[in-house]
């Protein structure tokens, strides 16, 4: 199946497995889908099985935005107290559409739970309360990780992925790896069809030598990688270029991120250290993956030179959590980490110009066909150990990938049947059933990851700007040319988004009327009601204080007991 095709089902609102070979471009499908219901109005809520995952595309991890987090179960008292949790229930009621990236990696019961949550909180009968749902992944790449002594399961085996009957689109197309032979091999693996042929190639690859980069080593555990890239900085002359990551938001969220991002908090260089960028930015020409050498710092900042030949001036950049728009936690670091050595876990949706792939302590399902298939070429890759296991991936899966393959077919049919005009009618009525519209292809063009985040941000600095030289409400709207309710709305954004503390706002609290007694009865009442809707709060007040004061009141109150953002 060809990307665009794939995008067309995507766009009737049905429940879909968006699979293929890496390279193939899942990725690229779901970011040209996610920009498609942005413009028409949707809500998407973006989210991944695992941190790491959830750090590249700019989400969250399913556990965090459901609710499960690590349980293994879900009693009816914990879907209660899921269920009363006001920002919980907020997000899922606002999200027409359920994202959920590297699908091979959440285990079975992981994905029921989401069902149950879902259903629970939205009250519908439907799989996922009604919500369409995507999964992205490739069940042959690195199964869930289970607590010991639980039987791992994975996502298809659940009985929600039973009940939502996702169409499967199985990307055909190839983007990474250009080497046939590469490709026979990995297609092997992926049929189960390894002879002793495939053995003697990769022995082949134990002897070749690169002239351009060094490669970067893969291995199966975090104890070989840190200890190489630890003694291969040691060895290197020159002073030693200490880069700190910084971040901003709730301390949980920013602990989150970190933990996950593949820069780390503290990256150590040196002049000719070996670097691998850790993010994609195709307009300086580097993407997660891409290899190369420190060759000076300037402007304090490491040039890098790729195995292209290409010099590289290396910034700072950031990552972000982010719900409907809004940036819940950020941190920034220079999107570099050292490259002698990293884990198959971490290469995981990587490209790498080159690799030595140590497959010799191969302990689970997935990991030799992950290690092998992010080169490009066997030209790149080079095989330092090989456990007689290493190419060994799941009987299971190999049988539930030939389903996929008949299904993928099977709806690639139902749509080649259909008139354009009628499978365009249907992402309209998908599109208007949520109170969309279908957007043009230039509104879709228009909508870039972050533009209208960016511009939000300039104009919410400005009046944060203004809120700190303790500007009043008026003085603010006369300044900017706004109106007070649209300064109070920016006020509570910098709020929620803690740009802004209690003391700061603390100027903005009337003074002639008794605030310490308002903030009794307008604290009592969202005790009462909780803070989402403002309606009710002004009503058990007795309406005795305007909307604006209520906001303000609503704002301190989140302060004060933490609930700014979760």
């Amino acid at each position: 199946m060809t990307q665009e095709r794939a995008l067309d089902i995507l766009k009737t609102g049905a429940n879909v497995f968006l699979t293929g070979e890496p390279g193939a471009g899942k990725t690229y499908v779901i970011n040209k889908y996610v920009a498609w219901l942005e413009a028409a109005g949707l809500n998407v809520a973006v989210t991944a099985s695992t941190g790491i995952a959830a750090t590249h595309i700019g989400g969250m991890t399913i556990h965090s935005w459901s609710g499960f987090g690590i349980k293994g179960e879900l009693t009816p008292y914990d879907l209660e107290q899921i269920a009363g949790r006001e920002r919980l229930v907020k997000r899922m009621k606002k999200a027409h559409v359920l994202v959920i990236d590297e699908i091979s990696m959440l285990d079975g019961r992981g994905l029921d739970m989401v069902d149950q949550i879902l259903r629970t909180v939205l009250q519908k009968p439907e799989p996922f309360g009604g919500l369409q749902v995507v999964c992205i992944g490739d069940f042959f790449q690195l199964p869930p990780v289970t607590r010991q002594g639980d039987m791992m399961r994975y996502a298809f085996e659940s009985n929600a992925w039973l009940n939502m009957k996702p169409l499967v689109c199985y990307i055909t197309e190839q983007y990474r790896q250009e080497d046939e032979m590469l490709l026979g091999l990995l297609g092997s693996i992926r049929r189960n069809e390894i002879e002793e042929e495939h053995y003697t190639l990769l022995n082949e690859q134990k002897e070749i030598a690169y002239e351009q980069i060094e490669p970067t080593r893969l291995y199966t555990h975090n104890a070989d990688v840190d200890a190489v890239n630890t003694q291969k900085l040691a060895q290197l002359p020159g002073a030693v270029r200490k880069f700190k990551m910084e971040g901003r938001g709730r301390k949980p969220l920013i602990e989150g991120l970190a933990k996950n991002c593949l820069s780390p908090e503290l990256l150590e260089l040196k002049e000719d250290a070996m670097v691998m960028c850790t993010k994609n930015n195709f307009e300086q020409g580097y993407v997660n993956g891409t290899l190369g050498r420190v060759v000076r710092f300037d402007e304090g900042y490491p040039v890098i030179e790729t195995t292209e030949g290409k010099e590289i001036l290396m910034k700072t950049t950031t990552w972000e959590m982010a719900e409907d728009g809004k940036i819940l936690a950020q941190i920034e670091q220079l999107p570099l980490r050292l490259a002698w050595a990293i884990t198959v876990h971490k290469s995981q949706g990587m490209s790498l110009d080159a690799a030595e792939i140590d497959l010799s302590k191969a302990f689970v399902y997935g990991q030799g066909y992950v290690a092998l298939s992010r080169v490009r070429s066997l030209d790149g890759l080079k095989v330092l150990g090989m456990h007689p296991n290493a190419l060994q991936v799941d009987p299971k899966v190999i049988m539930q990938d030939a389903k996929f393959h008949k299904e993928a077919e099977m709806a690639e049919d139902a749509f080649i049947a259909m008139e354009d005009k009628e499978v365009l009618e249907m992402h309209e009525r998908f599109v208007v059933a949520h109170g969309g519209k279908v957007p043009s292809d230039d509104e879709v063009g228009v909508v870039k990851v972050g533009s209208q985040r960016v511009q939000a941000e300039s104009t919410y600095a400005v009046t944060k700007t203004l809120i700190l030289e303790g500007r009043g409400i008026k003085d603010i709207s006369d300044v900017r040319g706004l109106t007070e309710t649209t300064v109070w709305t920016h006020i509570e954004r910098l709020v929620e988004d803690k740009e802004l503390t209690a003391e700061q706002i603390k100027h903005l609290e009337p003074t002639d009327i008794d605030w310490n007694l308002a903030r009794q009865t307008l604290n009592s009442a969202m005790d009462k009601h909780g803070t989402e809707k403002l309606k009710p709060i002004y009503e058990a007040a007795k309406e005795e204080y305007d909307y604006t004061l209520v906001r303000l009141a609503r704002m301190q109150y989140w302060l004060e007991e933490g609930e700014v953002v979760f």
